[in-house]
């Protein structure tokens, strides 16, 4: 009798531990699961449309969307030192140069998918498909309606005549936005002729550069000056701005794509890269899907006011009004390859 007794308990102790083992199991199963149902953004940019972005998706397909901020370089630096226990699936940033960056700073990887590759077209990818652009933005000549007629301008070039002395403003040489289009006119145009354009730009400042692209709107808007260099999307986000006098400053601004004869308006990119290490792989590239698809090229065009990659988005009202134009021909990597020769032409042209 005893000696069936401790075989029913020893019988029961191995149900338990066997059920045990399964329940560790079936925990761990639902960790990893739920792990997988979260995406890690580190990302550089900072707009308001990114999160209702990441929200819509999580809404759609259950996985939620962690961001991360930081600056470009400081996120490529913590991924590269975080290494294998980085929790990065994506990286996003604006610049073509600075993804090209991370690219060769090791911390990218290379993923394929015949959905994405229909919703961007190819210049708007890596070749060594490592990162695709989400979004595009043309660095544009702003002027005053009131006082410059569009037919005075037509490129870059012609911004340095002696007609514009005292009339222009822009950012500083700090700005990544500027040393971009100065990298793009060294691919374009060589060295002599980029450290020619900036010393004539800076001939012709009404001020020292201050404040972002959209104080050089308001200058012009002001009086302050009569044109500014800056980035379309200003434009946009001011013209559907909630403050009324922001808006009125829009209405009195046009716009001039530069040299549509010649080379065309220079045009970068914002663009996103699948993290080396990426632990949610799988996440990570549908998020990718859903920001290239044309529901969220939608959503991000209307809401910053960005030029979409992907054909079929509804563009904003203002935007179709501006219609298409002729965007200049270079290599994304070269932005990255002169970045530091135009910052040294800036300091050479003493644009502060």
């Amino acid at each position: 009798m005893k000696g069936k007794v401790f075989l029913q308990a020893l019988f029961g102790l191995y149900i338990l531990l066997l059920l045990s083992g399964c329940g560790a199991g079936s925990s761990e199963r639902q960790a990893a699961a739920g792990k997988n149902r979260i995406v890690t953004v580190y990302s550089a940019r900072h707009y308001e449309v990114d999160s209702r972005l990441f929200e819509q998706f999580a809404k759609q397909t259950g996985i939620q969307v962690k961001e991360v901020k930081g600056t470009a370089e400081e996120l490529v630096r913590r991924m590269a030192q975080e290494g294998e226990a980085s929790e990065a699936d994506l990286f996003l940033t604006v610049d073509g140069g600075v993804l090209e960056y991370a690219k060769l700073q090791g911390v990218l990887q290379p993923f394929v998918s015949e959905e994405i590759n229909r919703n961007v077209p190819p210049q708007w990818r890596d070749p060594d498909e490592e990162w695709v652009g989400i979004a595009t933005r043309a660095r544009v000549i702003v002027y005053a309606k009131d006082r410059v007629q569009p037919e005075e301008l037509s490129s870059y070039e012609d911004l340095v005549a002696e007609k514009w002395k005292g009339r222009i403003v822009a950012r500083s040489a700090s700005n990544l936005y500027n040393q971009s289009l100065l990298a793009s006119l060294i691919a374009i145009n060589g060295e002599e002729e980029a450290k020619r354009w900036a010393i004539g730009i800076v001939r012709n400042f009404a001020r020292q550069p201050d404040g972002g692209d959209r104080a050089q709107a308001k200058a012009v808007a002001n009086g302050m000056a009569d044109v500014a260099i800056m980035n379309t999307y200003y434009i946009g986000q001011m013209s559907a701005s909630g403050d009324s006098e922001e808006a009125r400053m829009a209405e009195r601004l046009g716009i001039v794509f530069p040299n549509q004869d010649t080379t065309g308006t220079h045009v970068n990119i914002s663009g996103i890269g699948l993290a080396r290490q990426a632990p949610n792989k799988d996440g990570a590239i549908e998020l990718i899907k859903y920001l290239t698809g044309k529901e969220g090229q939608t959503l991000l065009t209307q809401g910053s006011y960005e030029f979409p990659v992907n054909r079929e988005a509804d563009l904003p009202e203002l935007l179709q009004r501006w219609g298409t134009f002729k965007a200049q021909q270079y290599d994304f990597a070269s932005l990255e390859r002169y970045g530091r020769k135009a910052r040294e032409l800036f300091a050479e042209a003493g644009w502060e």
